[in-house]
């Protein structure tokens, strides 16, 4: 409902629910001690009314009796932010199957018999105690039958729909479900394999006060019509949606040692091929782009599922593919030691019309016309943005569909089909897959929304409440409730689908501190279950991680222990380190954008930002080396280091601006280190943003090298934006998720890293359009293709640096504790450098085992200031160390890094960091 301009009068109370069913035998209500009798009212045809001081329109009335013991510890656990509510008692006899039907309504009444308050109710907890369900859902194929199954129990009526193609006005058949504890199903025959249906819910909804008939997709769809208003019934297991050697593809899947190992770039189904011209315009943007790989392809122009016609890549059958230039570049990600590919949202979303020929589409010469600081590019796109191909997708409509976009044809099978082949193609270039899961909210609420699913089926319960009964939108907008069991079960179900039936290797979960820790521990356990032999995957090879965000109504654990940073703990969850991106960069992505930080020319390089006196602000940057120097250590919460007053302390006790602990994780699976991701600037923009006018693009560049290289060599697990390593632009865009292909292009040509193509979309960024502006008329600002592809070089030598050693990726805390060391600490460091060593044992003798049997000792060291700086150590002298082989044989300045071991002094040139080794005798002997 809209909650603007709804009072609190009496007579409007029942457009509230501030009264909590929280088990079948207490009602919980923030009312006062001595307020009066309370009666629970019940109205089958949702007849309730507040007049004449009086409920009216009941067909049901039980008095409740007050407690004095206030609520129960299970119930305080389960609803902690109600936990001082007055407690009401239910008489044990009611039928309560037919009550949670109705609508209901408490009201308190004076020594008069005057309601004096009243309101509606919330029902999770009674729905959680008495129908939580472990049975069947979804549509269930067995050798002769089709059964179908809802779980539904406040529904009235349910009837399922059954359309024999997607788009035909009426129904072949009209199936009334019967009710099972609050579960729906119907049985039918096997040919129903292949049509569409919808169901039709009849349910009382508080958004209007009424009993409504809701049409609703299957919360379980694995399958829709091109426009998503009809769920296909379609089995996954099915040979005709398996690619050619599906059913074996895990023994083709890249090898994974431990998630130590994980490293992980991050990128968009459409930014990936819509721009580039070695794909064919008829799948640019979609799943088939990925399979375009140098191999002999056998597949015809089209093929058929279902009588589906699936629109094939239009090639002649065994003709030689070469690979695409975005599947060259992965290719060579992936040689380099990139592991897994992100994926951002792929599952069925709303902002993006499935059937292409619905877009809208701007001149691109036209846009090319205009100048690099023009209005113009962001007006236009601006004006089709809600109707192109364009969107991050975090919108979600049904969790378990592939989104039908990305696919030659909407309607059918042909969207699974096709994921599953990219899935298999990124998987045969030597890439793990990992999908981007936004369980936390859903686009669309109420009973009339098309895009609305859960909130027509149960009214009230898949969706987080207030305390007057609004949604929470802390999100963006419709915060889901994993506290509640089927909740929480709907998503465990989602995550397994797409771990066995599209072999996923990994998720990443969208604000995961909005779900309960409980469920995210749950997931693990699950995932980890799954094995070839009963599953057809190896589960204990996925990775789960996340945004651990502790904000809105769940922060503080203020709806039960939630998925936040600290509270993971132990896990073996990752969460993305904000510490070392902030350190990094400067400032935070919701703060002043030229506010610096340890590339970006903090104290170094100053831009003119106020930040306070040459003191102050090298005290920043001192501060700012030891949170990257936490992260570096995995953002270990015990790990010891030297900070920078000189003292010995965890990292749990390096403390950030609101004083909160940087450190945070018990293992490096725990931590994510990373710089830049799809929200906020590129690194690339935020450094042009930040740094000085009068630096070069050459030193910018530099500082882009500079910031992944630190993310790169860290402990923990890395993550990359795609296009981080070919110095990517948005043209300053700080949110560009509805920017379109224009402001979001990648160039794995590397002719354009996209900079100066017009100022941002307003509507995200026009509060900073006078700092953009200047920089994007510049034309010194734009990198170069040599540029370009001196940015990939670099990239791909810090990759191979780091598979060039396992103590690059130590698995535990206690040998990150034994191994790691940072140098340059105390108060006499050199400004700006930082200087980590990894030591390794060796065989036979004590202390350290030996985990490298190629370099028995490392040293990093990062120099982000604008010369050349030389750093000596006693205690890294007299080592055999040598520049890696991989930087002495790069065209960067880095193979100039030089070291003495007579004085153990290294030099190393500007805004650069180098890493030198220690080979055993043994290998040099060999090599």
């Amino acid at each position: 409902m809209n909650w603007d301009g709804v009072t609190s009068n009496l007579q409007d109370s029942l457009f509230y629910s501030r009264a909590f069913w929280v088990t079948k035998s207490i009602i919980a209500w923030n009312v006062g001690a001595g307020d009066g009798e309370c009666y629970l009212y019940a109205s089958r045809k949702a007849a309730l009314c507040v007049a004449d001081d009086e409920i009216q329109g009941h067909d049901v009335k039980i008095k409740l009796e007050r407690t004095n013991c206030g609520l129960p510890q299970q119930v305080i656990e389960k609803f902690p932010h109600i936990r001082d509510y007055a407690a009401f008692e239910l008489p044990a006899t009611l039928n309560f199957q037919s009550l949670v039907k109705c609508q209901l309504a408490v009201g308190i009444f004076n020594s008069d018999g005057r309601c004096t308050s009243a309101t509606g109710l919330q029902l999770p907890g009674i729905l959680d105690e008495l129908f939580s369900y472990t049975g069947p859902l979804g549509a269930v194929f067995a050798t002769e039958a089709v059964s179908l199954y809802l779980w539904a129990p406040t529904a009235q009526a349910v009837q399922a729909l059954i359309y024999k193609s997607p788009s035909e006005a009426d129904p072949v058949e009209i199936v009334q479900l019967k009710e099972l504890d609050g579960v729906w199903s119907a049985k039918g025959p096997r040919h129903w394999e292949g049509c569409y249906y919808v169901y039709e819910v009849s349910v009382y909804h508080p958004s209007t006060l009424r009993i409504e008939k809701c049409v609703s997709n299957d919360p379980y769809a694995r399958g829709l019509s091109a426009d998503g208003r009809r769920t296909l019934l379609v089995n996954l297991d099915s040979d005709d949606v398996k690619p050619d050697g599906w059913d074996n593809l895990q023994n083709e899947k890249p090898n994974l040692l431990s998630f130590s190992d994980v490293s992980i770039y991050e990128l968009h189904v459409r930014d990936f091929s819509a721009n580039d011209p070695s794909v064919p315009h008829e799948i640019q943007g979609g799943y088939f782009a990925f399979t375009l790989q140098k191999v002999n392809l056998h597949w015809t122009p089209t093929h058929s599922v279902h009588g589906v016609v699936c629109d094939g890549i239009v090639v002649i059958e065994g003709k030689t593919v070469e690979d695409s230039a975005g599947v060259q570049h992965l290719k060579r990600l992936s040689s380099a030691g990139i592991t897994h590919v992100h994926l951002l949202p792929t599952y069925q979303f709303a902002s993006v019309e499935d059937e292409k020929h619905k877009w809208k589409h701007i001149d691109i010469e036209k846009l090319n016309s205009f100048p690099p600081d023009s209005e113009e590019q962001q007006a236009l796109i601006t004006a089709i943005q809600n109707e192109d191909g364009y969107n991050w997708g975090y919108d979600p409509v049904l969790w378990g569909v592939p989104k039908g976009s990305y696919a030659s044809n909407a309607n059918g099978p042909c969207r699974i089909v096709e994921f599953r082949k990219m899935v298999q193609a990124l998987n045969r270039m030597g890439l793990r897959v990992v999908l981007d899961v936004v369980y936390n909210h859903l686009h669309a609420s109420g009973h009339f929304d098309d895009f609305s699913v859960l909130d027509k089926i149960v009214p009230g319960y898949f969706l987080r409440r207030n305390a007057d009964g609004g949604i929470e939108n802390s999100t963006c907008v419709n915060n889901t409730a994993s506290e509640h069991f089927m909740v929480e079960r709907l998503i465990l179900d989602d995550l397994k689908c797409w771990a066995v039936h599209y072999k996923i290797d990994g998720f990443r979960f969208d604000l995961m501190g909005h779900i309960m820790k409980r469920t995210m521990l749950k997931a693990k356990s699950l995932l980890n279950s799954l094995s070839i032999d009963k599953n057809g995957v190896e589960g204990s090879s996925i990775y789960i991680y996340g945004e651990g965000w502790d904000f809105g109504e769940v922060a503080n654990n203020g709806r039960g222990t939630n998925a936040s940073q600290f509270n993971l703990f132990g896990s073996g969850i990752g969460s993305f380190n904000d510490r070392i991106r902030d350190a990094l960069l400067g400032g935070s992505p919701f703060g002043h954008p030229l506010h610096q930080g340890f590339v970006t020319g903090l104290y170094l390089e100053p831009n003119g930002h106020e930040l306070g006196d040459k003191a102050n602000v090298e005290r920043m940057l001192t501060v700012s080396k030891d949170h990257i120097q936490v992260g570096m250590a995995a953002n270990l919460k015990d790990f010891v280091l030297t900070n920078c007053d000189g003292k010995e302390v965890k990292g749990s006790e390096v403390l950030m601006h609101d004083r909160k602990p940087v450190g945070y994780a018990s293992s490096p699976i725990e931590t994510v280190n990373y710089v830049s991701a799809h929200d906020n600037e590129t690194l690339f923009d935020i450094i042009s943003l930040k740094t000085p006018k009068d630096i070069s693009v050459e030193e910018r560049c530099r500082m882009n090298h500079l910031a992944t290289s630190v993310i790169a060599l860290s402990q923990g697990i890395p993550f990359f934006h795609a296009g981080d390593e070919m110095l990517r632009s948005k043209s300053i865009d700080r949110d560009s998720y509805n920017s379109g292909d224009w402001f979001n292009r990648l160039d794995f040509n590397y002719n354009s890293n996209n900079w100066g193509v017009g100022l941002p979309p307003k509507e995200k960024n026009e509060r900073n359009w006078p700092l953009i502006k200047p920089r994007l008329a510049d034309p010194s600002y734009k990198p170069q293709k040599s540029h370009i592809l001196a940015a990939v070089e670099n990239f791909s030598n810090l990759m191979r640096i780091r598979y060039s050693s396992p103590l690059f990726r130590l698995r535990t805390a206690n040998a990150i504790q034994e191994r790691v060391r940072f140098h340059n600490a105390g108060p006499s460091w050199i400004p700006g450098l930082i200087v980590m060593s990894i030591e390794d044992g060796h065989q036979g003798v004590p202390g350290l085992s030996q985990l490298d049997p190629i370099y028995s000792y490392i040293v990093v060291i990062i120099n982000p200031c604008p010369t050349a700086v030389s750093f000596a150590n006693l205690a890294l002298r007299a080592k055999s160390l040598e520049l890696h082989p991989v930087q002495m044989n790069s065209t960067d300045d880095v193979k100039n890094s030089t070291y003495d071991a007579s004085s153990g002094c290294f030099n190393v040139p500007a805004r650069t960091t180098s890493v030198f080794v220690e080979p055993r005798q043994n290998f040099i002997c060999s090599s």
